[in-house]
């Protein structure tokens, strides 16, 4: 959900709940909170803060308390929209049956492509088409750690504020001792409001 409160300043809050491994009941959960400012329509600096969990065999295995930044930017080309992400992350990692703390530093980039399939712009009523492709790297493992995320499915746009998705996801843990794939059924829930006072004001 974002939530406009001003006609540059932006709240930011999700929820997520799935399974690490294929046909699992759901393992992982993560909820976050940030706070964004506009500085152009198209470009869209954040700073967050979240917890998530990781459970095996309903006992918890990790727990990590992340913040990070993230710098939007997106483009259009005709009736496609170019969104380029970037973020930075710090975390704090718990793992209560061994009792051991970590920290983690990982960096992310993900290009995300949509488009419109049945009228020309985002409306309601719109079903439009999206995939995106997104690497991550941490930094602090030894040797370096990498994942890559590729999405597609598809979207519908409800009414003016609120909009649903569903598709399938591909992850890749690179690893020295062996690769790990993952794969994911994914759906997802949408919401963009604003204050009154500021609904109908442009950005400066």
């Amino acid at each position: 959900m974002n939530y406009r409160f001003t006609p540059n300043w932006f709240l930011l809050a999700e929820g997520e709940l799935r399974g690490n491994s294929d046909f699992y009941y759901p393992d992982y959960y993560e909820y976050k909170v940030g706070i964004g400012y506009r500085i152009a329509p198209n470009h869209k600096p954040l700073i967050g803060i979240g917890r998530d969990g990781n459970y095996k065999n309903h006992s918890m295995q990790r727990e990590e308390l992340r913040i990070w930044f993230q710098d939007i930017y997106d483009f259009k080309a005709g009736r496609f929209k170019f969104e380029n992400r970037f973020r930075a992350e710090k975390s704090w990692l718990y793992q209560p049956k061994e009792n051991k703390n970590s920290q983690r530093i990982r960096l992310r980039y993900r290009l995300n492509i949509s488009t419109p399939l049945n009228t020309e712009k985002v409306q309601p009523g719109t079903i439009s088409a999206n995939i995106h492709d997104e690497v991550f790297a941490t930094t602090t493992a030894s040797p370096v750690s990498f994942w890559n995320r590729i999405y597609g499915g598809l979207g519908y746009q409800v009414d003016k504020n609120v909009s649903i998705s569903a598709g399938y996801m591909w992850q890749r843990d690179f690893a020295v001792k062996g690769n790990i794939d993952r794969h994911y059924l994914y759906t997802g829930l949408s919401i963009n409001v604003s204050s009154p006072l500021v609904a109908h004001k442009s950005v400066k």
